[in-house]
């Protein structure tokens, strides 16, 4: 069935998700491997059913009456109701619209899913966005991008991505190793069957659809025939998907209560030999076009991204203020500043956000786009890792050294947690889970890898610095200064 047919025909989509249909759907055969064990029930799996119920709460709410018109839009080709997140954006108003729909699923989730499903839908409605251009590599790759939008869209599909490459020998060519990288090894009257490996695919076990793109940087290194774009359905024979071990697991009754509900999962991904059909194939060895395309395609998943990474700073904020409160060092001028300074990153950030909406324009794919704002992106990692030291320093020791609900329940032990181990403006239970979630946010595993993606997700920094450097207009005060260097500089105050 060809993805036109899938919108069309029989098995056309009821439109936006709900949690029922989100969890039945997760039945569908994919491979899933998890410590060395195929993953039979994915929903019903315990390392997956605490993320994958909030997911599913998070789709519900796209039908609640209060959000209903905030989180989804009718669709001008069937009627059904999509989710705001694959919206095509052709006004001011459906961008803003756009943001005010991510607000509610980064709200919802604190700041803590990085790609969450408001994200990736994103990024399908920058493919479409950049079909003309996929056109010139094959006029029926921008097709594909506009069936692949509508598909997605239609069924409110969970799209995750596969961009890097396996860590192997990053010093080396992959012509010389082919098996180092992702690859086509035949085109056929079908499609292509890839073979290789993809790795840290945010979502992937709990996603519908993989979109496979990046691989630029292989036209530089020589290697154009590794250069693919396609997407393809999580259940497709010789996909093979390779868990990393989960985090928020809660041993002994401790509970973590950010890394059970927001482990997003990240996995490597195995092509053995994978047959892709040629209407979800969108480019095909051109790195020059795939570079173009991986700045083109991202611009509204950067916006949404910005609207995500604001409500883990406010997040990580708010925890850091009534952690100090608790404690009573809310008063200490060096807490004070530390708590100016991560208000001045949600300030920044929500500056970067007005940036992109005052600076919008239409794209030569007849969308309405933010303003690119890549010094976001640098700025972003910058900062990340010391947004989480300051609530390290404020909570310091305490956060490592808190008693679980079973040892606030038990009666031998509660006189000694109320008499020793309360807080200033809290009793013992409440300053336990207020510095329980300061320890998921910052130490335990999820909170490590929370800091980690920060650092790594929006790509290399240093890469980003150079970029930006090169992209920004200088040309006027060079001019300028090149101006005032070629003449003699005169000492002042000599009568000349």
């Amino acid at each position: 069935m060809t993805l036109t047919e899938a919108v069309t025909g029989s098995a056309a989509s009821a439109g936006a998700l709900d949690g029922a249909r989100y969890r039945a759907s997760l039945d569908d055969g994919r491979e899933v491997w998890l410590d060395g064990e195929r993953i039979t029930d994915v929903a019903g799996h315990p390392a997956f059913a605490p993320a994958i119920a909030e997911l599913s709460r998070l789709f519900d709410l796209q039908h609640s009456p209060e959000l209903r018109d905030t989180m989804t839009v009718e669709s001008p080709e069937t009627g059904n109701r999509i989710s705001r997140a694959y919206q095509l954006p052709r006004t001011l108003a459906d961008l803003t619209a756009k943001r005010r729909n991510a607000d509610v699923w980064m709200r919802e989730t604190w700041g803590q899913h990085g790609r969450s499903p408001a994200f990736m839908a994103t990024i399908a409605v920058g493919l479409y966005d950049f079909r003309h251009r996929l056109a010139t590599n094959r006029p029926e790759f921008g097709d594909n991008a506009v069936a692949y939008h509508r598909y997605l869209s239609e069924h409110d599909l969970v799209l995750a991505h596969a961009l890097g490459d396996p860590q192997i020998d990053r010093s080396a060519s992959p012509v010389d190793h082919p098996d180092h990288a992702l690859r086509v090894i035949e085109e056929n009257d079908t499609g292509i069957v890839v073979r290789g490996a993809k790795q840290l695919t945010t979502l992937a076990p709990f996603a519908h659809e993989i979109l496979v793109y990046l691989s630029a940087s292989f036209a530089q290194r020589g290697a154009e025939e590794f250069v693919v774009w396609f997407g393809i359905p999580v259940n497709t024979a010789g996909l093979k998907i390779l868990c990393r071990e989960p985090l928020g697991a809660a041993p002994y009754g401790h509970a973590h209560p950010f890394g059970s509900r927001f482990d997003e999962q990240d996995a490597m991904l195995f092509f053995d030999d994978v047959l892709v059909p040629w209407d979800r194939v969108f480019l095909l060895h051109d790195g020059a076009l795939a570079r173009e395309g991986l700045v083109r395609i991202n611009a509204w998943s950067q916006y949404v991204g910005q609207v995500r990474y604001r409500e883990r700073l406010r997040t990580l904020l708010a925890v850091a203020t009534l952690l100090a409160r608790s404690i009573g060092v809310d008063g200490f001028r060096n807490v004070q500043e530390d708590l100016g300074e991560l208000t001045s990153f949600v300030n920044i950030l929500d500056h970067f956000l007005d940036a992109g909406e005052a600076t919008a324009h239409r794209t030569d794919g007849g969308l309405i786009a933010p303003g690119p704002t890549p010094a976001a992106a640098v700025w972003a990692a910058e900062v990340a890792s010391r947004a989480v030291e300051i609530v390290r320093r404020i909570g310091s020791a305490g956060i490592l050294m808190q008693p679980s609900e079973n040892d606030l329940a038990a009666p031998e032990l509660r006189p000694f947690l109320d008499r020793y181990m309360h807080g200033k403006t809290l009793p013992v239970d409440q300053k336990s889970r207020l510095f329980r979630l300061a320890w998921d946010l910052t130490h335990d595993g999820f909170g490590q890898r929370q800091d980690l993606y920060e650092v790594v997700h929006r790509g290399d920094i240093t890469r980003n610095r150079i970029n930006l450097f090169h992209r920004h207009d200088q040309s006027e005060v060079l001019g300028r200064v090149e101006e005032l260097i070629g003449k003699p500089l005169r000492a002042q105050g000599r009568g000349e």
